[in-house]
């Protein structure tokens, strides 16, 4: 006669089945905590030894969970929309378009502050990358057209100051005021709704 089996037993393969998921998990998780660690620390292209490294895993588990450093940062990049999601989708202030669009400065300055090391990591990778390059555009093209939904007729007919307001509100220029100059975030807020100010002083009311 078979000896029964104890009932935590019926299935033996199951709990290592559900710790081997565990343990992938966990290191999934590791590794994309690593590589978003690394780069907001200001090491902008951790290779995969880097990573795994500060993950501590190896370097072959980094290549099991993404096939290629690529594929790593569009999880990164994943991560960073979902951080900064909730913020772009709040109501803009203010009744007319210029309030709406110092709102809006308001809002891209927090954004990008945020987002700050992921997106010169990005621009560092972006000749490198075609999926990069193309994230890159998709990102300017969502912040051109959010420009572009808050301005009046008048001022979109008026191609170079809307021209100053895209420069004015651009990552490229929130990254000379906090690396190049060395300003600190709120002193380069002042500078940019300062400066925002005297262009929208340029344009009609309506």
């Amino acid at each position: 006669m078979a000896q029964e089996q104890p009932f935590y037993q019926t299935d033996p393969s199951k709990p290592l089945a559900d710790g081997r998921r565990e343990r992938s998990r966990t290191n999934h998780a590791k590794i994309i905590a690593a590589g978003m660690e690394l780069i907001g620390k200001g090491e902008y292209s951790p290779n995969a030894a880097r990573v795994a490294e500060v993950a501590g895993v190896g370097i072959r588990s980094v290549f099991r969970h993404f096939e290629d450093m690529d594929a790593l940062y569009r999880q990164l990049g994943t991560e960073v929309e979902l951080k900064v999601w909730p913020i772009m989708l709040q109501p803009l202030e203010g009744v007319t378009w210029k309030e709406r669009i110092v709102s809006l400065a308001k809002r891209r300055m927090t954004i990008q502050e945020i987002t700050f090391h992921y997106r010169i990591a990005s621009e560092l990778r972006r000749f490198d990358s075609a999926y990069i390059t193309d994230d890159i555009r998709r990102v300017l093209r969502i912040e051109f057209e959010m420009i572009n939904a808050c301005l009046s007729e008048t001022a979109r007919a008026d191609t170079s100051g809307t021209a100053g307001i895209y420069a004015l509100l651009s990552f490229a220029n929130w990254q000379s005021l906090r690396n190049d100059q060395g300003l600190s975030a709120e002193d380069a807020r002042n500078v940019v709704l300062r400066l925002l100010d005297r262009a929208l002083s340029g344009f009609s009311d309506s």
